[in-house]
C-alpha cells in the first residue's frame, strides 16, 4: 500500500510509482547554486573561446582546431550536462524510459570526444616538438579537420555501443516509474574511453618531455652563431616548446579532473548511477570544462586579446576576421 502523506511521482499509478525526492535543504540549494553558477561560466568562457577561434583567421591553425573541438565539448558540458544532472538528482524522472537512455548517451558522447581530442592535442603536440621538421607537411589544417570529425564519430559509436542494451530495451533497470537508472558496460567503457586513450597521453607526454629537456640543455651547450637564420629558428623552437608547455597543463588538469571517475571502475568496475559518489565524481569531471578556458586565459595573450574585441563587439566591424591578434 501507498503511505500516507508520501509523495508519488506519478500519483496515479499507485504502487508502480517512485517517491519523490526530499525536498533540498539549505546546503544543497546552496551547492545547486554554485553548480549553476559553474554551469554559466562554463558555457560563456567556451563559448568566447569557440567564437575566438571561429573568427580570426590568424588563429586558424591545427592546434587551435584541437582546441575548437575541446572547447565545444566543454561547451556543451556546461549548457546541457550540468543542469540536466542537477534537474535529475533533485526532481522524478518524467521523460520516459527511452529518453532516459538517451540522458545518459549524451554525457559519453561529450566526455569521450573531450578524451579523445586530448588524444590528438597529444599527438600534435608530440609531432612538433619531437618531428618539427615534419610538421608542416604532417599536420595540416585539413588533416586536422577530418581527424575532429573522426574524433566526434568515434564518440558516438563507442557510446552507442555501451548503451546498446538500454536504447533497445529502456528502463530495463528502473524499478519503479519516475526513475531513470543505467548498468554502464565498464569493460567497454573503461578499455576504450580511458585506458587507452590515457596511456597514450601520458606516453606520448613523457616523449615530450625528454625531447624538450635534451633540447634545452643542447641550447645551453650550443655555441652562439650570429645569423639570421639560425636565430630565427632557435626562436621557432622555443615558441614550439612554450606552446607544448602551456598544452602540458591543460592535460594535467585534464588527468586530475578524470581518474578519479574511471579510477572506481578500475578497484570495482560497478558505479551506482545517482548514488553521491557518482554524483561527486561526474561533477569533478565536468568542473574540467570550466577549468580549461580560465587555464587558456591566463596561458594564452591571443585569447585576451580576442576576449577584449567580442566584448568591446569589435569583432562586428567589417575585416575584424583578419584583425592582428597575435
Amino acid at each position: 500500500m501507498v503511505l500516507q502523506g508520501v509523495e508519488l511521482c506519478f500519483p496515479q499509478l499507485l504502487n508502480a510509482s517512485c517517491r519523490k525526492p526530499d525536498p533540498p535543504g539549505p546546503e544543497t540549494v546552496f551547492l545547486y547554486s554554485l553548480l549553476y553558477l559553474m554551469s554559466v561560466l562554463t558555457s560563456a568562457l567556451n563559448l568566447l573561446v569557440i567564437i575566438s577561434i571561429s573568427h580570426f583567421r590568424q588563429l586558424h591553425t591545427p592546434t587551435n582546431f584541437l582546441l575548437l573541438s575541446l572547447a565545444v565539448s566543454d561547451f556543451f558540458v556546461g549548457f546541457l550536462l550540468v543542469p540536466a544532472e542537477i534537474m535529475v538528482t533533485k526532481s522524478c524522472w518524467v521523460l520516459g524510459d527511452f529518453l532516459c537512455a538517451v540522458y545518459y548517451l549524451l554525457p559519453y558522447i561529450i566526455t569521450i570526444a573531450s578524451v579523445v581530442s586530448m588524444v590528438l592535442i597529444s599527438v600534435d603536440r608530440y609531432v612538433a616538438i619531437c618531428h618539427p621538421l615534419h610538421y608542416s607537411t604532417s599536420i595540416t589544417k585539413d588533416r586536422t579537420r577530418v581527424c575532429v570529425c573522426l574524433c566526434w564519430l568515434y564518440s558516438v559509436l563507442l557510446s552507442v555501443i555501451i548503451f546498446s542494451d538500454h536504447l533497445m530495451q529502456p528502463g530495463r533497470y528502473n524499478s519503479c516509474s519516475g526513475e531513470c537508472l543505467v548498468d554502464i558496460a565498464g569493460d567497454i567503457d573503461l578499455t576504450l574511453g580511458f585506458i587507452i586513450p590515457i596511456s597514450v597521453i601520458i606516453a606520448l607526454h613523457m616523449r615530450v618531455f625528454m625531447v624538450a629537456v635534451s633540447q634545452a640543455r643542447a641550447m645551453r651547450s650550443r655555441v652562439v652563431v650570429v645569423t639570421l637564420q639560425i636565430s630565427g629558428t632557435m626562436k621557432a623552437r622555443k615558441s614550439e616548446m612554450k606552446a607544448g608547455k602551456n598544452l602540458s597543463v591543460v592535460v594535467l588538469v585534464f588527468l586530475m579532473c578524470y581518474c578519479p571517475y574511471y579510477c572506481v571502475f578500475l578497484s570495482d568496475n560497478k558505479l551506482l548511477i545517482g548514488s553521491s559518489t557518482e554524483v561527486f565524481l561526474v561533477f569533478l569531471v565536468y568542473s574540467n570544462s570550466c577549468l580549461n578556458p580560465v587555464i587558456y586565459v591566463f596561458l594564452y595573450p591571443w585569447l585576451r586579446k580576442c576576449l577584449r574585441l567580442i566584448v568591446e563587439l569589435r569583432v562586428l566591424q567589417p575585416g575584424s576576421r583578419d584583425a592582428n591578434v597575435l
